[in-house]
């Protein structure tokens, strides 16, 4: 039997759907915390119709991002299913929304119905723009904040279109800041006995996620340019043709690039004014990345690799993304896991990202079916009387499947 998680005992009410909030209350329910997803009676998280592919009758999609949670389904928009959702609070350590701005508020979960009814409780609310600035409220969605942040005018070919990553990144990313906010939301009430209020945006995620090429223009005033696959800061450090595919080369430093050079076999570079040092190398990125390509041209992925590897030059190939699950590395690192589904049977999926070795992250739970808690969470936990349950089920409020 496992340690416990380090979040072991506490509570999540889990109120997000689609990407960034369920993946920052999966992360959560990795650490141990027990988490109760709520979902819409009869139809639940949108991505529970997006597929194909489907396992059994679950999207992929929904699979990749909600195990370890049990769902409940309660109709918020009704009073009856707002009473239920306080009691839920009541008994929480956190609470993950992705809710329009001003939602909950108009629900009546307040600030101050927070501090009369639940001060402990760490609350997170994920949204497009945040609740403040011009954009207040409005919805956010990755593609388009991948546009509007800057990050799709850096991505793509030189000569191209504008292109977005080929995952949602925003999205993914703002669940990484959500679950930090949480954490500290978490060690500060360790210390105060209060919880609080955060926020993660997806606006302010993207504005972050720009890092040195935001830097690199508020130092300069210059506007940043796109290199396709090549490094701003760094030359050479793209992908270049060999003779059987592409491989990802590295050449951070000065001293890489002459040992690079050597084994190249043009150790004159060294010496050329327009590629002695990494700045000039960055003024004259056509010249050298040309150079470097003609000569890479020359010999198969595996060969550069087994001759880079021993003088210290990062290289690697393109892998697709069936060859990524597949390697050894992947495998050895847990990285692809299964789980056993009550109606989908053995289900792969990528396994937890981060390791702690005192207080393993583990997947407990497979993602759950529409509504497959309810009854043991309003019924067993929160222990709702079958007079009202009835009356919740009759109304469509709630909803009980069978596991």
């Amino acid at each position: 039997m496992s340690a416990p998680g380090a979040l072991d005992g506490l509570r999540v009410v889990d109120l997000t759907r689609i990407l960034a909030g369920p993946l920052c209350t999966m992360w959560l329910g990795d650490m141990g915390a027990d988490v109760i997803k709520i979902e819409r009676p009869g139809r639940g998280d949108d991505t529970r119709s997006w597929g194909p592919p489907y396992a059994g009758s679950e999207s992929a999609y929904f699979l990749g991002v909600n195990r370890n949670k049990r769902s409940v389904t309660l109709d918020l928009t009704t009073e009856p299913g707002r009473d239920v959702l306080a009691r839920l609070i009541r008994d929480a350590d956190i609470v993950v929304d992705n809710f329009k701005i001003g939602t909950l508020d108009r629900w009546g979960f307040t600030d101050d119905w927070y501090e009369e009814h639940a001060p402990g409780v760490v609350r997170c609310t994920i949204s497009g723009y945040g609740s403040s600035g011009p954009k207040e409220g409005l919805p956010g969605y990755d593609f388009i904040l991948q546009g509007e942040t800057g990050l799709m005018s850096i991505t793509g070919d030189v000569e191209g279109e504008s292109m977005k990553v080929g995952v949602a990144m925003v999205d993914i990313c703002t669940g990484m800041f959500a679950t930090m906010t949480v954490l500290g939301a978490l060690e500060a009430r360790r210390r105060t006995g209060k919880g609080q209020r955060t926020e993660a945006s997806l606006h302010d995620t993207g504005i972050q996620m720009l890092a040195n090429v935001a830097s690199n223009h508020l130092v300069s005033g210059e506007d940043a340019e796109r290199f396709g696959n090549g490094h701003p800061n760094i030359v050479p450090y793209r992908t270049f043709a060999t003779s059987d595919g592409e491989l990802a080369v590295s050449v951070g430093n000065d001293d890489q690039f002459e040992r690079f050079a050597g084994e190249l076999g043009h150790p004159e570079w060294v010496t050329d004014e327009r590629f002695a040092r990494n700045q000039d190398r960055v003024r004259n990125r056509a010249a050298i990345d040309a150079a470097v390509a003609a000569c890479m041209a020359t010999r198969t992925r595996a060969e550069w690799m087994a001759a880079l590897s021993p003088i210290g030059i990062p290289s690697g190939p393109i892998n697709s993304v069936a060859e990524a699950l597949a390697s050894g590395q992947t495998r050895a690192r847990d990285m692809v896991v299964e789980v056993d589904h009550p109606t989908a049977g053995a289900v792969p999926m990528v396994g937890i990202p981060f390791k702690m070795f005192g207080t393993p992250p583990t997947v407990r739970l497979p993602p759950p079916t529409l509504g497959q808690h309810s009854g043991e969470v309003l019924i067993d936990e929160l222990g709702i009387e079958k007079d009202t349950i009835d009356e919740l089920l009759a109304a469509g409020i709630t909803t009980m499947e069978k596991t």
